[in-house]
């Protein structure tokens, strides 16, 4: 059994539980953040858990419902820090162009556990380095947030020197399609270049990675039968 368990009273889990449900928790959920992180089971709802709730909804602006999702997508909020993490977190995000029509929503919120100096710059750090302005990246992370939450050894430098160095890519092609980075370079962004080599074919990044695998074969082999009709065509003239 959770030591937190053992020396929790009564009435503190069940304030705890009665402080997750007051935001629209369900009980499962619940269980699976105190699951999570046992110090919830002897904190203070009052000192904090419920600071937390008012800085997601009164200075990050997330509406009330949206906060359930923010939490049962990224229960690690619950035991952050508002002044030491969230904030500093938020403010430097802010500054970087969450705002406005970009502003944070339930699914971005999980950013705000992110540290700053630890993880957030250094990932935008590393992307300039490749000769991207400080504003494409900044574009490119309003586009697709998730680059934020990628590693730079697992995900960034692996698929930038397969980008770059076997497919010989163009850094104005990631500016357009910051997505790139969520694919899966074994699974899907090699077999499909790879494909298309074999096949003597190119396309755009988009074109190569969106569609489903149904899609993209049958794209294959129209582009193929397409390069027969060209090679025709031309033996006839």
């Amino acid at each position: 059994m959770n030591p937190n368990i053992r020396s929790a009273s009564l009435k503190t889990l069940r304030s705890i539980t009665q402080c997750l449900a007051s935001m629209g928790i369900e009980s499962s959920a619940v269980s699976r953040i105190l699951n999570m992180y046992p110090q919830l089971l002897t904190s203070d709802p009052y000192v904090d858990i419920y600071p937390i709730f008012d800085f997601l909804l009164n200075v990050v602006e997330i509406p009330f419902p949206e906060v359930r999702k923010s939490i049962i997508r990224c229960p690690r909020l619950l035991v952050s820090s508002p002044e030491t993490q969230l904030k500093p977190t938020f403010e430097f995000l802010t500054e970087l162009g969450f705002a406005g029509s970009n502003k944070f929503t339930s699914q971005t919120t999980l950013l705000l556990v992110s540290s700053v100096e630890l993880t957030l710059r250094p990932k935008i750090e590393y992307l300039m380095g490749l000769g991207l302005e400080y504003s494409d990246v900044r574009n490119m992370v309003l586009r697709s947030p998730g680059l934020l939450t990628f590693s730079i050894e697992n995900n960034y430098r692996p698929k930038v020197e397969y980008f770059l160095e076997d497919m010989n890519g163009d850094l104005e092609e990631l500016k357009r399609f910051p997505q790139y980075f969520s694919f899966s370079l074994e699974r899907k962004i090699k077999p499909r270049h790879q494909l298309l080599v074999e096949y003597g074919l190119s396309t755009s990044l988009s074109d190569m990675l969106k569609v489903s695998d149904g899609e993209f074969n049958i794209r294959l082999i129209e582009g193929r039968l397409r390069m027969v009709d060209e090679r025709e065509g031309i033996s006839i003239l």
